[in-house]
């Protein structure tokens, strides 16, 4: 299995996933890896942690997903590893609950989100996001 982190997805990627059937509520998981410091482009807050700056759009993500329905179920700091095998560990995990892809695609290109995007580029090193929905799965 070929693991590779990235801080916004392909434009590949983006029409899959949105061009997905509506299925109704979703949970993504976010596994995150931050940057040591952050990055802004113009240099600014250069004396906070990636995973500072990603606090500053986690706090702004958050009221979003909440404003069309959603909630942030859980978030954690990655502590250990039981099982399998990665390069690297993952530094935290969010778990984020969407009433739609509809939703989320409609905050994914929102103003708003686009007003917080540099905080999460700024502290991301990269990411996975995993689209999960209820059922049985297995």
């Amino acid at each position: 299995m070929k693991v590779l982190n990235a801080v916004f997805p392909e434009q590949s990627q983006m029409v899959e996933f949105f061009g997905a059937p509506e299925d109704g509520p979703f949970v993504m998981v976010n596994l995150l890896k931050f940057r040591e410091k952050a990055q802004y482009p113009d240099g600014s807050d250069s004396h906070l942690s990636g995973k500072e700056a990603y606090a500053r759009y986690g706090e702004a993500v958050g009221k979003l997903v909440e404003g069309l329905g959603g909630r942030i179920r859980y978030n954690g700091v990655v502590t250990g590893l039981l099982l399998g095998e990665v390069e690297e560990l993952w530094d935290a995990v969010a778990l984020a609950e969407y009433p739609s892809l509809a939703a989320f695609k409609a905050m994914a290109l929102s103003p708003e989100m686009h007003a917080i995007e540099h905080h999460r580029k700024a502290g991301l090193a990269g990411q996975l996001n995993i689209r999960t929905r209820p059922g049985p799965g297995f």
